[in-house]
């Protein structure tokens, strides 16, 4: 992933000399379980310890691969340099490159997905509290793009964040998934290596061992991982596109915080542009594009072939750096993000009443008159609202079809916004507990 949209610490685990560290590490603890059970001396196992503070040269490795056309290979000629050809002589015993590859690439998964859990749970927090900020800030609710019912600020980003602690339960899931490593020799069987390795590897590393394996661990696992990072990806742009929604001129309920020197356009001075959510819904799409190749990795030819190498070594770093970048973003527009309260009471006033439609619609039917009729009497008013920019409340209390159904103050009494928010805080203890 380019810098612009990168973070250190994500970039960090996927760099080569993290790569190769973990390559390390894996060697190192199946020559300890080889010699625990006799395989291999334990010397020789001792020996290959020596290079546990050793900086390996990416370049050296690359140099060697370009003759052996084999990047494992070309990693253990360079660890022969560091332990001794003849300490080094039992390294990789009974094993197979994808014993390496696969495991450290779990690794790599598992370590992403705890940067991951911590950018979500600090993305919950800023949601709680803006969300309980805003709890009765009055907003009008839209469907189709079109003034709904009257709902709350507080209620926006409430789901917002039962939207984002779902995904945290899934992302927990998926890296439990991917928590996996395999050193079961070529075709998975253990023919050459006995699976008490396999077990302390993974002990060592935090993962489990794969039950079964072929030669690679199965990327069914994979695919519900990215699957999962799309998912969030998705619930990111979801949110983007609201905020854009909000900070629209003639919307203005909500902004990204502008900040002092900032320039929203290189033409027009007076711009403030929600660039930061517009560039979220991009980034968005390059998580998903990763989504579909993981699906497609889970066919490979008999006991292995590696037709997802090539895409894993993009989709991991690129997936993972871009998801980071973008939950960070996202919690500093919901951390500084302007809200306008005034603007959502003058936008939901725009046609005055309108949105107590339901309510005088509810009453009628009540009041014994059919539905078909009471819609009719109620649609026959708002439309006077839609065309003439009238008051529907005046509009009812002129028409004496209603007024003979339901009285003056019936009808003065179905304004009440406070109708509308009564249940606030049942939704809220549902959602925070």
């Amino acid at each position: 992933m380019i810098p612009r949209y990168s973070r250190p610490q994500m970039v960090a685990n996927w760099s080569q000399e993290t790569k190769f560290k973990i390559w390390y590490e894996i060697e190192a603890h199946a020559c300890d379980a080889q010699a625990a059970i006799g395989v291999i001396p334990k010397e020789n196992a001792e020996a290959v310890w020596k290079a546990k503070d050793v900086e390996f040269d990416v370049a050296k490795i690359d140099e060697i691969e370009a003759v052996t056309k084999h990047d494992v290979i070309a990693f253990l000629t360079h660890l022969a340099d560091h332990v001794g050809a003849e300490e080094a002589r039992f390294v990789h015993q009974g094993m197979t490159s994808s014993d390496v590859l696969d495991t450290c690439f779990n690794v790599q998964l598992v370590r992403a997905s705890d940067i991951l859990i911590a950018d979500l749970e600090e993305l919950l927090a800023a949601l709680k509290r803006r969300a309980i900020e805003h709890k009765d800030t009055v907003r009008v609710g839209r469907s189709h793009g079109i003034h709904a019912e009257p709902t709350t600020m507080g209620l926006t980003f409430a789901r917002f964040y039962a939207e984002m602690d779902r995904n945290l339960a899934r992302l927990k899931a998926a890296r439990e998934e991917i928590s996996t490593g395999a050193i079961s020799g070529a075709v998975g069987t253990f023919a050459n290596i006995d699976p008490s390795v396999e077990e302390h590897v993974c002990k060592e590393l935090g993962l489990t061992p794969e039950p079964i394996s072929t030669q690679v661990i199965p990327r069914d696992r994979h695919a519900m991982f990215f699957s999962v990072l799309g998912v969030i990806a998705s619930s990111i742009e979801n949110i983007a596109t609201e905020v854009r929604h909000m900070q629209r001129t003639e919307v203005l309920e909500g902004a990204e915080f502008f900040s002092m020197g900032q320039k929203g356009s290189s033409a027009m001075p007076h711009k403030k542009n929600p660039v930061l959510t517009e560039n979220l819904t991009g980034l968005a799409r390059l998580v998903r594009s990763a989504v579909i190749p993981a699906m497609e990795n889970v066919t490979l030819w008999h006991e292995r072939d590696i037709s997802h190498s090539s895409v894993e070594r993009a989709i991991g770093p690129d997936a993972t750096i871009t998801l980071d970048f973008a939950l960070a973003r996202l919690t500093g527009v919901i951390d500084k993000m302007l809200i306008f309260p005034q603007n959502m009471l003058d936008n939901m006033n725009k046609y005055p009443g309108l949105v107590m439609s339901q309510r005088v619609l509810l009453a009628l039917t009540q009041a014994g008159v059919s539905r078909e009729d009471s819609y009719s009497m109620v649609q026959r008013n708002a439309l006077k609202v839609w065309e003439e920019r009238t008051d529907f409340r005046e509009e009812l209390l002129a028409d004496k079809d209603v007024v003979e159904a339901l009285g003056v103050e019936g009808i003065n009494e179905k304004f009440n916004m406070e109708y509308h928010t009564k249940h606030v805080d049942t939704i809220f203890k549902r959602v925070f507990g």
